[in-house]
Order: structure tokens, then C-alpha cells, then sequence
């Protein structure tokens, strides 16, 4: 039985090691992550936003989630869907994020 759980963190964690790189803050503290889940089949479903729709790094910064997903052991598909609705705004942010970038 897949324990969909671990992989649940897992995916948090390799969330966590993507970064926009014209921001010292990885994606997920970043607040571009609105959901994410795992069934029992290993199929993983990931909603995110990027900054702006105008991001220089729009074309590649999915694709490279999409691989550190796909590099968890159990999954078996990533379905990542880019989304503008709700806009990201800094308030979505972590306090770690905050506090880092300066943003009170």
C-alpha cells in the first residue's frame, strides 16, 4: 500500500528547493503553491501561481516542479495545472518569507 502521507511531505520538501531565482525564497514559502495531493495510485495533483503571468521564468519554473515531483519514489503522474486566479499577492506568503525578503 502506497503511503501517500510520506509522499505528501515529500512533496512539500522537494517543493521547498525550488526557488524563483530572482527571489531568495523557495516556491512553497513563497505562497505559490495553492494545493497539492496524492491518491493511492501515486498520482500527484499541484496547483501554483507564479508571481506575475509576465514571470521570465513562466516556461521553465513548472517544468522544473513538475520534475522533482516526478523524482519521489511512488509517483506515478503529475498533474500540474498553472493557475492566475486567485492572483498572488505577498500576503500568501510564509512569515520565514517575509521576514526574509524585508516585507513587513
Amino acid at each position: 500500500m502506497l503511503d501517500t502521507k510520506k509522499i505528501e511531505a515529500q512533496i512539500v520538501e522537494q517543493l521547498q528547493t525550488v526557488y524563483d531565482p530572482e527571489i531568495p525564497v523557495d516556491i512553497y514559502a513563497l505562497g505559490l503553491i495553492y494545493e497539492h495531493s496524492v491518491n493511492e495510485k501515486g498520482a500527484v495533483f499541484l496547483k501554483m501561481t507564479l508571481t506575475s503571468p509576465a514571470c521570465p521564468v513562466a516556461e521553465s519554473l513548472p517544468m522544473e516542479v513538475q520534475e522533482k515531483i516526478y523524482s519521489i519514489e511512488g509517483v506515478t503522474d503529475v498533474d500540474l495545472r498553472l493557475v492566475w486566479d486567485p492572483p498572488w499577492n505577498k500576503e500568501m506568503m510564509s512569515e520565514e518569507a517575509k521576514f526574509a525578503l524585508d516585507m513587513f
